[in-house]
């Protein structure tokens, strides 16, 4: 057994964890350097919380790299060498020359699908086993059948490595297997990422630690798209977490969510626990239309009328109104709460016309005496009483998913009596299977109508449409004449903001855009309007609202 072998790939690790150090050493300097800077301005601030959070995960990476950052080597025939690691570090020199590959490069598959029959270009596939910054062991593996060459490092078995790997003595947490990956392992670590990818196999065949590699793999070569989706790994339980939450760091990927199903909502952790019918029942198909039947049920009409207190007299909601209204939210075919808005100023123009007709009704049969901006004034100060927003509340309710699901399970609708028994409770932990029937309204998401197909794309006039609707509604109107001008009392009042009729259909529901929508706990929203003024339409002083209304 050749020592110069030993000593020579002891002299590649010493260096290799001597440039682990400098790459250390110059992450944490940039780190406290970007801390310490005091920066002027939003500019500043974000860049330096990015180098910092760069640097910083970095850091983290090189941290996790201590054992095992070298495990292989590949020999060429044409010459090349390449030592193989868990991530990539480069020389410090004008080329940044490669000092070690990372596993997940294309040019370190050979490694792991080379054989002897097909040696991939290879002449000598080499596992390094370290133990700190030591090299304890050699293993090469003869490719090209030509190749006289030997260092005395050849095993008889070509699965020495894996048996030995095998029979190491467990530590109650999973390891990487990133130095003995099997071929059928590789070609299922690095298939597309189009598409859902199921693993099978019995207990014990690795699916697991293969889908953790998977992880690794896919943010090492998709890494734009993923990092601004992120990735995240749900497990059973804790423990299981704990026992695999080692793998992805050895991997140098130290950005990934590990949670368990209860724990995917935001502010719920559910431990409570389920009787198995119950949890049949919570997790079937038809739990989800139940829900969505249910809170179509909170989008009420009043019967009989609704009268609601106003300054100018008091103001009449009735059932017809209320219809329209939610019809037209619930043709956005948007989730309850962003429909909400929707209805919201369907009900204020609706109030506000009717308060118009009768301020500015002619007794003599003639044309309306408000003018647009006297309307405007009307449906700011509409728009802005609490005793509409109390009666748009009773009608179309903010929701969230909480209390949408509590209420639910404390009187089950919309299903068999049998199956309603079985999920009844009042209060009380909350359970995996009921947190996942919480899923299907995420912000009391679900939606307010079915859509068919692919959502229509808005058209160019629709588009221009929204963009006009929302100049009008964010740009104060230039100041009126003293003057009124004489209107028909077909008037429509100013929007506040983009309605039904401005806002394009085909928008999908999951956009992230400019929206009016408010948050499931949020208050009713407040409607912006003009600044202007007229003299037939007194002033009134309004702290919500800079200015007066």
């Amino acid at each position: 057994m050749s020592t110069e072998e030993f000593q020579k790939e002891q002299e590649f690790i010493t260096g290799l964890y001597a440039r682990l150090d400098d790459l250390r050493e110059e992450a944490e300097a940039t780190v406290e350097s970007a801390l310490t800077q005091v920066g002027t301005g939003h500019q500043a601030k974000l860049e330096r919380d990015v180098l910092v959070a760069e640097q910083s995960g970095l850091l983290a990476a090189f941290n996790a790299e201590e054992s095992g950052l070298c495990f292989g080597r590949l020999d060429f025939q044409d010459g090349r060498q390449y030592h193989m690691g868990r991530i990539g570090i480069r020389q410090n020199d004008a080329e940044r020359t490669p000092l070690v590959v990372d596993w997940r490069a294309e040019i370190a598959r050979p490694f792991y699908l080379a054989t002897g029959h097909t040696p991939m270009g290879l002449r000598r596939r080499r596992h390094i086993t370290t133990e700190g910054r030591t090299v304890t062991a050699l293993h090469d593996e003869i490719l090209d059948l030509t190749d006289t060459t030997r260092t005395g490092h050849e095993g008889a078995a070509a699965d020495t490595v894996l048996l030995a790997a095998l029979d190491a003595a467990r530590s109650g947490r999973m390891h990487d297997i990133v130095q003995t990956i099997q071929a059928e392992q590789d070609r299922i670590i690095r298939a597309s990422h189009q598409g859902v990818l199921v693993v099978e196999g019995g207990p014990g065949t690795g699916k697991t630690v293969v889908a953790l590699h998977r992880a690794a793999y896919l943010l090492y070569a998709y890494r734009d798209l993923l990092a601004r989706r992120g990735v995240l790994i749900v497990g059973p339980n804790p423990a299981f977490l704990s026992y695999i939450g080692e793998v992805l760091p050895s991997l140098g990927e130290t950005g990934v969510l590990l949670a368990t199903v209860g724990e995917l909502f935001p502010g719920v952790t559910a431990i409570g626990t389920d009787t198995a019918g119950a949890a049949e029942v919570k997790g079937r198909a038809v739990m989800a239309d139940a829900l969505a039947r249910f809170v179509r049920g909170r989008q009420t009409v009043p019967d009989p009328a609704v009268e609601i207190e106003h300054d100018d007299g008091t103001l009449v909601l009735d059932r017809a109104m209320a219809e329209d209204a939610r019809a037209a939210a619930r043709r956005t075919g948007l989730p309850h709460n962003l429909a909400r808005p929707h209805f919201a100023f369907r009900i204020i123009d609706a109030l506000t016309e009717q308060l118009a007709d009768r301020i500015g009704y002619d007794p003599y049969g003639g044309p309306n005496f408000l003018g647009p901006d006297d309307i405007a004034q009307l449906g700011k100060a509409v728009a802005l009483s609490g005793e509409v927003h109390e009666a748009i509340d009773a009608l179309w309710p903010p929701l969230t998913p909480q209390q949408l699901v509590a209420d639910f399970l404390a009187d089950p609708v919309h299903l068999p009596d049998a199956d309603a028994r079985l999920i009844r409770r009042d209060g009380g932990a909350w359970s995996p299977p009921t947190y996942r029937s919480s899923t299907r309204p995420p912000n009391c998401s679900a939606r307010t109508t079915r859509p068919r197909g692919r959502p229509r794309r808005p058209t160019r006039q629709q588009r221009i449409a929204y963009a006009q609707g929302v100049l009008t509604w964010r740009t104060p109107p230039a100041p009126t004449s003293s003057r009124t001008r004489r209107t028909s009392t077909r008037t429509r009042p100013r929007s506040w903001a983009p309605t039904t009729s401005s806002t394009p259909s085909g928008w999908p529901s999951a956009t992230r855009r400019p929206t009016t929508a408010a948050p499931p706990n949020a208050p009713p929203p407040t409607a912006p309007g003009p600044s202007g003024t007229s003299s037939s339409t007194r002033r009134r002083s309004c702290p919500r609202w800079p200015g007066g209304c």
